[in-house]
């Protein structure tokens, strides 16, 4: 089975040993990143540091000035943590080592462009904006993120593409110092929390012919429950019985239609790009009212369009993958990915038999995060794993 494992350009990039280690784990392909939101990580292994601090979302390449010229939304260019074109020197590096070379590509994920232009967020029920979430129901919003995953997915020398985010991001949020933790919210919190009331969406919602202010107050008055400390067991028939089968139906229907339409047209673009057999992966989750890095999407939809999906697997749950294998038909990917940072949550150690049990449920590829983030125990027992499923 193939296996790739994700990498930062800065776990490569002035350590001479990055792309021959990461080689020699057994992986044919490495998908690396292009665009990324901001984060604070580890590089265990590398001669000149051990902390990174990307301090906002950024292209880690140099973004073609003639792309962007003259329009408000654009993306930013990293700062001296991936300075120059960090993504190209190291895809060159890899490449050297014999991997195969595919663009990591975050989207709907952007603080800094949250905090600096609040008119593209997403706003919840009542009035608070999330400066993270760009609403993609938003035109403007929209080409930006068309024209960034193009320009950062099909880099040269790339064979393919994984796009992170493609769809709706709400309340879910990896935030320095979080504390949304303390009202356990399930999924139907986290879908009403996770609503859209911006101009754009009540727009929508009107079109659907309900009115978007009665729409907000059903949404807040839904919540009161959970507010209490009453979490909402299941999954959408919880939404149904909090907020009622006809309007959950059509916040739902309204919001499929934008994601729909949006990775549709993202991925139209991507392929008119990139070259013959240039290969578009989604991360991707089968409940298309799931919200957050693994967009939720329509599972025979998205196999229809995209040439397949990477799926989150973590602590060896693969029921996520069932729905996609489903659908997929020849050619189509299902990449299972597996943490395996155990600090983080991973389980390398169970790597081969996690596989097995994926392979069993229909993946075709298994996905292994993260490469650099990793100790020294938890890549050798990844190597160990790879050996014995070659």
């Amino acid at each position: 089975m193939r296996a790739s494992t994700f990498v930062y350009p800065w776990d490569v990039n002035g350590d001479p040993g990055a792309a021959a280690r990461i080689a020699g784990l057994g992986v044919r392909q490495v998908t690396l990143a292009s665009a990324y939101h901001s984060t604070r990580a580890l590089t265990p292994r590398h001669p000149r540091h051990r902390i990174v601090t990307a301090r906002h979302a950024a292209v880690l390449y140099p973004a073609d000035p003639g792309r962007w010229q003259g329009r408000r939304l654009r993306p930013y260019a990293a700062g001296d943590w991936a300075p120059g074109d960090a993504y190209g020197e190291a895809a060159a590096a890899l490449a050297g080592a014999g991997l195969d070379v595919h663009t990591w590509v975050v989207l709907a994920h952007n603080s800094r462009m949250g905090e600096e232009f609040p008119d593209t967020s997403v706003v919840n029920a009542y009035g608070d904006r999330y400066p993270w979430a760009p609403c993609i129901a938003q035109p403007e919003t929209r080409a930006y993120l068309t024209d960034l995953a193009v320009e950062a997915a099909v880099r040269p020398g790339a064979a393919g593409t994984e796009l992170e985010s493609l769809g709706w991001y709400g309340l879910p949020h990896l935030h320095a110092h979080d504390k949304t933790s303390g009202v356990a919210l399930g999924d139907a919190g986290t879908y009403l929390m996770s609503l859209c009331f911006c101009p754009s969406c009540r727009a929508g919602y009107t079109q659907l012919g309900y009115d978007a202010d009665e729409s907000a107050a059903s949404v807040r008055r839904a919540l009161e429950p959970v507010w209490r400390g009453e979490t909402p067991a299941g999954g959408w028939e919880a939404v149904e019985k909090l907020l009622g089968g006809e309007l959950a139906t059509a916040t739902r229907a309204w919001r499929d239609s934008v994601a729909r339409s949006l990775q549709t047209e993202v991925v139209g673009a991507v392929r008119a790009a990139g070259p013959e057999g240039f290969r578009i992966l989604l991360h991707a989750d089968p409940d298309s009212y799931h919200v957050g890095a693994n967009a939720g999407v329509d599972p025979e939809h998205i196999l229809a369009v995209a040439d397949g999906v990477v799926v989150p697997c973590a602590a060896g749950g693969v029921g996520l993958l069932a729905p996609f294998a489903a659908h997929a038909v020849e050619g189509n990917v299902v990449a299972a990915n597996f943490p395996v940072v155990a600090g983080m949550g991973g389980s390398p150690a169970t790597l081969f038999d996690d596989v097995t049990r994926a392979g069993e449920v229909g993946a075709t590829e298994v996905r292994l995060y993260h490469a650099g983030l990793a100790s020294e125990e938890d890549l050798t027992l990844v190597t160990r794993a790879l050996a014995r499923l070659r």
